[in-house]
């Protein structure tokens, strides 16, 4: 379990994380969220489109930025805003690459922003946005009886 407090955050820290988008991702997410849009579980409606095939939904993309940011940040952080650019579709199938970079603190809030980017594999940008996070104690394991 990692534990950062904010002195050990620092401005340029980064997380990378790769990721393939596959079939059982966005099956599994839609089912989730209840999103049963043909958009992202319809082959043959999909290729109807201008996008031409699946898109993998967003929001998911959206999800691995929170665990990337897990990573980078520890479990002593909460999130308290995120905003989001979709700039291109992901299909399933696509590898994206979520990268995230600390780019500043606010000392007295104990909050840290972090510009957070989803790029495929062919080089493009899918997802751009800036999360703000606070930053806690995690209290010291409790004992057990």
């Amino acid at each position: 379990m990692l534990i950062k407090t904010l002195d050990q955050i620092q401005v340029g820290d980064r997380e990378v994380w790769t990721r393939t988008i596959t079939e059982a991702d966005v099956v599994l997410y839609g089912g989730l969220i209840g999103d049963r849009g043909p958009l992202h579980l319809d082959e043959p409606f999909a290729a109807s489109t201008h996008f031409g095939a699946r898109l993998s939904y967003g929001m998911l993309h959206a999800g691995y930025i929170g665990a990337t940011l897990a990573q980078l940040l520890g479990v002593g952080s909460a999130y308290v805003g995120q905003n989001l650019r979709f700039r291109a579709p992901v299909f399933v199938g696509d590898t994206i690459e979520v990268v995230t970079i600390v780019t500043g603190k606010d000392e007295q809030k104990s909050r840290v922003f972090v510009e957070t980017t989803c790029t495929r594999a062919d080089g493009v940008v899918a997802i751009q946005g800036e999360a703000e996070l606070l930053i806690f104690d995690v209290p010291p394991a409790q004992s057990r009886s």
